[in-house]
């Protein structure tokens, strides 16, 4: 087996950017009807199995974004990091959540969007993912878009903790 280089940052952005947005369109009608199960309008309400892409188009906008920041911040700071070798599985950890709290960034606002349309919030006036955004904006303000920010990183950060150091 040849010695393998390390990504540069552009590959780096590349595979971030489309393995993010290819995993996310594939769980998508998952991911709907488990923000409906959950919703407080109850299942039914919040639009049970129809329409289970609706709000597809915040994910689309931010996925790739999210995901190659991401990755982007991991490999940059694994390599950069002024960490002794024999600490490696610590140089990944602060790496990844480091990254994590970059892809958040992007990541909760679209998420925040996309929960609003999957579960009909605005109803008839949230038709799109743009036009919820604008209702965020105009009824919650910027911090509207960062709602679940702390509870997201709280999530993130021990799972890629755990599995980049493992990888």
């Amino acid at each position: 087996m040849g010695v393998q280089n390390a990504p540069t940052f552009y590959q780096s952005l590349a595979a971030g950017g489309m393995a993010g947005t290819a995993v996310d369109l594939l769980f998508f009608p998952i991911d709907t009807v488990k923000t409906r199960l959950q919703s407080s309008q109850g299942f039914i309400k919040a639009g049970g199995f129809r329409g289970v892409y609706k709000g597809v188009g915040s994910v689309v906008v931010g996925s790739a974004p999210g995901a190659a920041i991401f990755f982007c911040t991991y490999d940059t700071l694994k390599h950069t990091l002024p960490i002794p070798t024999h600490y490696a599985p610590f140089t990944h950890m602060i790496a990844a959540s480091v990254g994590e709290v970059a892809a958040c960034l992007i990541r909760v606002p679209t998420e925040v969007i996309k929960t609003r349309m999957q579960t009909s919030t605005y109803g008839n006036l949230g038709k799109s993912s743009f036009a919820a955004a604008k209702l965020v904006l105009e009824k919650e303000g910027l911090r509207g878009f960062y709602r679940g920010f702390g509870s997201t990183i709280m999530r993130e950060i021990p799972f890629t903790s755990l599995q980049f150091p493992i990888i």
